[in-house]
């Protein structure tokens, strides 16, 4: 599969044409390459398929937006999937994405993506525990791939969310024990989408957190 085949598919959700997108996605495979060298930012034996296995993967997140959704956080950010080909695809609409992670490496090379390609991208170099949600504008979207548990996630996440967020949780095979593990600790409404890119996987979406009490 071609480079443009491979994210064809999401160009209706596009904000600018779909080889504006693809170029961009091109510069940010070369900076991945670039940086992998010194810092491990996506898994090794995926890299000669960044274009299915990661970007493809991210972009399936914007089938589930909504047209008023402003204000994007990404949890764990590492190599800045799903939140930076999200960030090219909806360059230009004015809308926000804050990055969350604590790794310094990571930190540059999620800054200078956002520099060089000109996206609308704060980076918090910190762990989500240590940023105060007061500081980071509240998000209509969380994003989150590869990180965590789901109740895990569900805590990190929690303090920054409000009525209105939703969170879209890229997640494998093992997603049906976790939100049944999560249901237990939380009270949280949860969908699941199929993945496009992994047959085992979903995406999740989230909606009004709350910690159920101890009795």
């Amino acid at each position: 599969m071609n480079n443009y085949a491979a994210i064809a598919p999401y160009a209706p959700y596009f904000t600018r044409p779909l080889d504006a997108v693809a170029a961009d996605l091109e510069s940010y495979a070369a900076l991945l390459r670039k940086w992998q060298a010194v810092q491990n930012l996506v898994s090794r034996e995926t890299l000669d398929e960044v274009w299915t296995r990661h970007f493809a993967d991210s972009l399936q997140v914007l089938k589930l937006l909504h047209g008023d959704d402003q204000s994007f956080l990404d949890i764990g950010s590492g190599g800045g999937l799903p939140a930076i080909p999200l960030a090219i695809a909806l360059k230009g609409s004015n809308r926000h994405f804050t990055l969350i992670e604590p790794n310094g490496r990571k930190v540059s090379f999620l800054r200078t993506v956002a520099r060089e390609l000109g996206l609308l991208i704060t980076v918090e170099g910190r762990r989500s525990d240590q940023v105060d949600s007061r500081e980071t504008p509240a998000p209509d979207v969380i994003t989150c791939r590869a990180l965590a548990s789901l109740p895990q996630l569900c805590s990190w996440m929690a303090p920054f969310a409000t009525p209105k967020t939703r969170a879209i949780l890229h997640k494998g095979g093992e997603h049906v024990e976790e939100v049944a593990e999560t249901l237990t600790r939380w009270d949280v409404n949860v969908v699941s989408t199929p993945s496009d890119t992994d047959r085992s996987g979903v995406l999740l979406t989230l909606t009004n957190f709350s910690a159920k009490s101890v009795s």
